[in-house]
């Protein structure tokens, strides 16, 4: 089964191509990372799927269901079932609101009870290992805990697909393997398709399905293995 479909996909930011055309499937239930240099269109390829970034032309379905056809968006980004990891330290959190705060609010926009969203806060936690620190703030947490709290944010969206912008980046070597080891796991644990950009593909080839390549905005003939 196809999670992610890409038709003649084409994005332009400020009346400038950087973007396509591409076509690409991604199959249900796999690890997909995203290569190439800076400036290839890779961020760009994770916005438009996730909504946040309308196409000049082409189709994006997710699980056979058209979300945007050209700039028509079908399925707008809080309905789209995708959750996004920015890159950078825990970049766009919101840095008014605690741990706790942040994951009830993404659950009262999802239209989860309110009866029922301590519970699965409480599941977030534990699955991240953020227990203890749910009153602290964006800026009272180290570089590694703040990543996993846009993980944690992400997966209370409650996603099919999961989207990594460079989630280890700013880390260092032993919170990056730690990372990469909570992000494997939640991906086996919920059955979930990932696309992980990522500028350095040795530290999780290992767990990837495939591996895709960007150049100008385009996947080259025979880029994807």
């Amino acid at each position: 089964m196809i999670a992610v479909a890409l038709e003649g996909l084409r994005v332009e930011l400020g009346g400038r191509p950087v973007l396509g055309p591409l076509d690409l499937e991604v199959e249900r239930g796999s690890w997909t990372l995203l290569v190439g240099p800076s400036g290839s269109g890779k961020t760009t390829l994770l916005r438009a799927i996730s909504g946040l970034v309308v196409p000049k032309a082409g189709r994006v379905v997710l699980d056979g269901q058209v979300a945007s056809d050209g700039p028509r968006i079908r399925i707008p980004a809080e309905r789209r079932s995708v959750g996004l990891v920015f890159q950078g330290g825990g970049a766009g959190l919101w840095p008014h609101m605690t741990v706790r705060s942040t994951l009830s609010f993404v659950l009262a926009c999802r239209g989860v009870p309110r009866s029922r969203r301590a519970a699965i806060v409480a599941d977030l936690v534990e699955m991240i290992e953020l227990r203890g620190l749910e009153e602290r703030r964006p800026g009272e947490l180290s570089g590694g805990e703040a990543q996993r709290l846009a993980l944690a944010r992400a997966l209370a969206h409650d996603p099919k697909i999961l989207l990594l912008d460079e989630p280890l980046g700013p880390l260092d070597a032993r919170l990056r393997g730690d990372l990469i080891e909570r992000i494997r796991l939640v991906h086996e644990r919920r059955g979930l398709t990932t696309l992980h950009v990522t500028h350095d593909p040795h530290e999780v080839i290992h767990l990837a399905d495939r591996s895709v390549r960007l150049e100008l905005g385009r996947i080259p003939t025979e880029a994807a293995t």
